[in-house]
Formats: structure tokens, C-alpha cells, sequence
């Protein structure tokens, strides 16, 4: 193909690099002369591993070339890659001058060249920033001609530092999002050859799925930090302990837990929680992310309250109270945290779950039961359809299997709050059912 990269910073620079050395003619553009004839003096404007020796191959071989003019690159190609930078404001907010600046100016050369053209945001935008400020920067230069025109993809990178091009060429994934599958596809093609699953998505899920990556780094850095610091402070070698961690690839290192929803629970996670930050408070540690994690998860267990009163019903259907499904342990069940809120504020609740019947239950969950939650026990029922019957709301608080076909026993009066993403109850409700988070 024929592509321009606009920006020739870090990852410009390397995509442009990249995409030549694998046979594409690519013009790069930039605002500033030195780096332009930096690139065509067959030079890297960076430092990075490989991409000096790319660049001078490219350029040579006539692959590679760069330019000031954002016109004369829209006219000589049929892609536009935007890679401009969107650093932090001192808020923090996210500065997208550079994107909207050069989305107008590539939209003005493609309203002059009057041929379908390709753009492509590979810059770092928060979800939203193509709906909201690239695409009205480029309907400003292109009016009514936009949809004739215009073809909109977004193409998050996935490059560090020091090894861009080997992680350009061993992506953990390639992803575009775009409103048009066809247009989502050529942009897959571009990365035919590389290894890795390819996803083609909503604009949006592409423009969140880079904060949820970086995040995510930069919660397991935090996080072996603070368990370094507590291992230290006891005299344990902390990086023997997270390489023990590590060989878990079952829970730890794997997609387990990584699934929104509500609040963990249950008889190990929170009291273990609990038990390790209590320890680094004795040992005067300062360990804010594993602090956070029991406010965390109380604060989901508020938002589930705050939505229940968004639907304006008082009489409530709650399923599944167990802290997960296959199990009648009640103990530090978010469910039942959530059950006693909602019994507190007036609402008027039943509750169904196959393996909390009281008449059924022995030892310690009984006594749990009548000890702790005994007002619980008065509002539980074995009849899922006289619970039902029952709330115009329905709570499903845990994805038990009977619960796969709730949908066939929900009449029009009923809405759904789904704490656990039951299959096919979204399109069977519409706006009748609301997610947790989703």
C-alpha cells in the first residue's frame, strides 16, 4: 500500500520503519524540517534497536521517504496512519491538540485530492477522542462530503521502549476498531504476515483497550512492589516468592478473575486481604494498592445499590446470593452485603438460590444464617418462579446454570440488573436489563 505516517516521533518512526522494510511505499510527515531531512538522509531521528538500519535500507531502496507537507502526503497515498504524540496536561488530562491539528489538515488534503482516503489513529486517545474530536475535525474540512470520502479506523500500538521492533513484529495482538468491517479489515491486511490474534471491533473498544493494557502494567509493577516491600520486611526474598507466584498460570498468570462484575467475596479473598494489610500497617509500611482493595470492592457493592434505586421499583427479585454460584456459603458474600443495604433503604426483596434453602443447610452456614443474617432466612425460597412473581426487578447475583434460562421466564413488566453477565438476557431484554459495568 501506499501510506503516510503522520509524526514522526517514537512510534511513527518505527510503524513507518516497519511498514517500508515489509514492501509498503510510506511517506512520513512531520512539522519539523530537521527531522524530515534527518529521515531522508536515511538517519533515525531516534534511538531505538534496528530502526537506524531499517531506515537507511528503506530510504535507499526508495521505500521511505519524508515530507513537511500534509497535502503532498495525503496525495500520494491511500492510508493515513496518525502516530502524533498525546502527552499529559499538568491535570493530567489528555492533550489531543496534536491529533485534532493534523486530523483537520489531513482532512483539508483529502477534500482537495477528492478520492476516498483511508485515516487511521494510531496515537494513545481515551475512549470517545475519535467521536469527539477526530471525526468533527475532519467533517470540518470535508462537510458533506465526509461519508463519500472518508474511511475511519483507530489501531492502537503495542510497542516498547528498546525492543519496538521485535514487538512489531511479535504483537500479543493486533486490534482495529472501526465502524465499517471492510475498512477494519484492509487495515488488518496491513498486518497479514505478523503472528498473534487480530481483532476487528468497535471504535471505542480499540481506543480502551491500550488503558486497560498499560494499566494493568502498571498495577503488577505496584503491586510486586508492595509485596516485595512486606516479603523484605520479614526477612523473605521477595523475588523468590513472585517467581513461585508466577509459575501459577491457572489463577495468577491467566484470564481468570479478569472478568468485570461484582464484588470478590467468600471465606479466603477478603479475609486474606485483610489479614496482609493489617501486617504492613504493623510494620509502618505505606502499601496503597493493596490498601485499596477492600474500599474498592465495597465501592462496587455501592454502585449496585445506587443503580437498584435508579429503576425506581421497590419490589426486588434477587437470584443467586451465594458469593458464587455451586456453593451455599454465605460467609462475606457481597450478595448478602448487597441484600442488607437494600433491605435498609425499604426495598421489598425475595430471594432465590437452589443451594441456600434454610430447611436444607447444616453448621456452620445454618448458624451463619440464623445468628448473623436471620431476616435473610425469612425472605429465602426454593420457588424461583414465586420469587419472580414476586419483584418487578431482578437481581442476578450469580451465574448459576438454572440462570442461563431466566430469559424464558421473565414477563414484559420485568427490568433486570445482571451482576454476572448472563448469556443472551441483553438482547432478549433491551432496554430492560442493565450490567453491572457493562
Amino acid at each position: 500500500m501506499r501510506i503516510a505516517v503522520f509524526g514522526m516521533g517514537y512510534v511513527g518512526v518505527v510503524s513507518a520503519a516497519c511498514l517500508a522494510r515489509d514492501g509498503h511505499e510510506v511517506t512520513g510527515v512531520d512539522p519539523q524540517p530537521a527531522k524530515v531531512e534527518i529521515v531522508n538522509s536515511g538517519k533515525a531521528p531516534i534511538v531505538e534497536t534496528n530502526v537506524s538500519e531499517l531506515i537507511a535500507e528503506t530510504v535507499a531502496a526508495g521505500r521511505l521517504r519524508a515530507t513537511t507537507s500534509a497535502e503532498e502526503a495525503v496525495m500520494a497515498t491511500d492510508l493515513s496512519l496518525v502516530c502524533v504524540g498525546t502527552p499529559s496536561r499538568r491535570n493530567g488530562s489528555l492533550d489531543t491538540s496534536a491529533v485534532e491539528r493534523v486530523c483537520e489538515e489531513i482532512g483539508a488534503a483529502i477534500a482537495a485530492k477528492g478520492r476516498p482516503h483511508t485515516v487511521v489513529i494510531r496515537s494513545t486517545i481515551l475512549p470517545g477522542t475519535m467521536r469527539g474530536i477526530v471525526v468533527p475535525a475532519l467533517e470540518r474540512e470535508l462537510g458533506d462530503r465526509t461519508g463519500a470520502l472518508l474511511r475511519l479506523a483507530n489501531n492502537p500500538e503495542f510497542l516498547r521502549e528498546s525492543t519496538a521492533v521485535y514487538d512489531y513484529d511479535n504483537p500479543p495482538k493486533t486490534v482495529v476498531g472501526s465502524d465499517d468491517p471492510a475498512v477494519a479489515q484492509g487495515v488488518l491486511d496491513l498486518y497479514s504476515a505478523l503472528p498473534g490474534p487480530k481483532f476487528a471491533t468497535r471504535l471505542e473498544v480499540a481506543e480502551m483497550v491500550k488503558y486497560a493494557d498499560n494499566s494493568w502494567h502498571a498495577t503488577k509493577v505496584a503491586f510486586a512492589n508492595e509485596i516485595g516491600n512486606i516479603a523484605q520486611a520479614v526477612g523473605v526474598d521477595s523475588w523468590e516468592v513472585m517467581d513461585i507466584f508466577c509459575q501459577d498460570t491457572k489463577l495468577n498468570i491467566s484470564p481468570y478473575y479478569m472478568k468485570p462484575g461484582f464484588a470478590f467475596g467468600g471465606s479466603c479473598l477478603p479475609k486474606d486481604v485483610r489479614a496482609l494489610t493489617f501486617k504492613g500497617r504493623d510494620l509502618d509500611l505505606d502499601l496503597p494498592l493493596l490498601n485499596a482493595l477492600i474500599p474498592t470492592n465495597e465501592a462496587q457493592v455501592g454502585r449496585a445499590v445506587e443503580m437498584v434505586a435508579d429503576f425506581g421499583i421497590r419490589n426486588v427479585a434477587f437470584l443467586g446470593i451465594s458469593f458464587k454460584s455451586g456453593t451455599d456459603d454465605l460467609r462475606e458474600s457481597p450478595q448478602v452485603t448487597l441484600v442488607e443495604r437494600l433491605i435498609g433503604k425499604g426495598f421489598n426483596l425475595r430471594i432465590y438460590d437452589k443451594n441456600v434453602h434454610l430447611a436444607r443447610l447444616l453448621g456452620a452456614n445454618r448458624a451463619y444464617i440464623e445468628g448473623v443474617i436471620p431476616h435473610i432466612g425469612d425472605i429465602l425460597s426454593d420457588d424461583m418462579d414465586a420469587v419472580l412473581a414476586h419483584g418487578e426487578l431482578v437481581i442476578v447475583g450469580n451465574p448459576a446454570p438454572e440462570f442461563r434460562l431466566l430469559a424464558d421466564r421473565l414477563g414484559p413488566q420485568h427490568r433486570v440488573l445482571d451482576l454476572a453477565r448472563i448469556p443472551g438476557l441483553s438482547a432478549h431484554l433491551g432496554d430492560r436489563y442493565r450490567g453491572i459495568n457493562w
